[in-house]
């Protein structure tokens, strides 16, 4: 829990060095590469992970693997070197692309469908989150074959759930009744 606390810290503090110098956008594509590369492979994440590995060490092969990031993502490798929490990194590029998701004003839309989405369902799904939020919506589609068919949706604390294994659902309450 308190790694989580740590890295919204640092995450909040990035992003206000990064807003500073107009490049926010540039390390929220960087953080997303940090994150979906650490979690992509295990090499990584357990070497970032291992306590025997010295800071320096890690540091060094964090830069090399991420040689192309802007020079704010990489300010904060030498601090996670300064403070010795390198593995907290992926942590914070998740919460880093939160918050600048939030200071744009995009929110995160959480479909999960049966099957994946096409062209037709998106647009009944966009429609459906235009009465929700009037915020830009970022879709996040993931697959559960249980539902049937159908989608169910969340936005922040609100769902809503046009799956057939809801509609069957409702339809067994009612003639049980």
């Amino acid at each position: 829990m308190s790694g989580i606390r740590a890295a919204i810290r640092y995450a909040k503090a990035i992003l206000e060095i990064a807003d500073s110098k107009g490049v926010a956008s540039k390390v929220s594509a960087d953080m997303t590469l940090i994150a979906a590369t650490i979690t992509e492979n295990s090499e990584l994440t357990h070497f970032i992970q291992n306590p025997l590995i010295k800071t320096d060490i890690k540091k060094n092969v964090v830069l090399e693997v991420f040689a192309d990031v802007n020079e704010v993502s990489q300010s904060l490798f030498h601090l996670l070197l300064e403070n010795k929490r390198f593995e907290i990194l992926e942590a914070i590029a998740v919460e880093y692309n939160k918050l600048f998701d939030i200071m744009n004003g995009v929110e995160i839309a959480k479909v999960t469908t049966a099957f994946p989405m096409d062209a037709a369902l998106e647009t009944k799904v966009l429609a459906k989150i235009a009465t929700f939020s009037n915020k830009k919506v970022t879709i996040e589609n993931t697959i559960d074959a249980s539902i049937i068919g159908g989608f169910i949706l969340r936005i922040g604390d609100k769902q809503y759930n046009a799956s057939v294994a809801n509609r069957l659902q409702v339809l067994k309450r009612e003639l049980s009744n």
